[in-house]
């Protein structure tokens, strides 16, 4: 090759440089200032799928009642339950698990 083509080539291969750099800076500036909207061609936005949240059965509330009656807690369990109005598991209404199984969890935790 001729000293010209190798210095347009050169030259060519600079600009490619420069226009990365730029898109590079504006990402950059665009992440920093809060603009999360802004994407570049190259980094299409991902979405991430909205994780489904599944009802809690009998069981699963079941083991969580049984691990914290093992580690002692049995009377703590038992005042739970009948908080919510029942002298066993299987009476309470599956509506009402999720803030029974929350005030299961911080038993042993204070």
């Amino acid at each position: 090759m001729s000293k010209v083509s190798d210095l347009s080539l050169a030259v060519t291969e600079l600009k490619r440089c420069g226009e990365a750099l730029i898109g590079i800076s504006e990402s950059l500036a665009d992440l920093f200032s809060g603009n999360e909207d802004a994407q570049t061609a190259d980094q299409p936005k991902a979405e991430a799928p909205a994780p489904e949240e599944k009802p809690l059965t009998l069981e699963a509330v079941r083991a969580v009642l049984a691990e914290k009656s093992r580690a002692g807690h049995t009377a703590e369990v038992r005042a739970l339950l009948e908080k919510h109005g029942a002298g066993k598991l299987s009476e309470i209404d599956p509506a009402e698990y999720p803030e029974l199984l929350a005030e299961a969890e911080v038993l042993g935790n204070g």
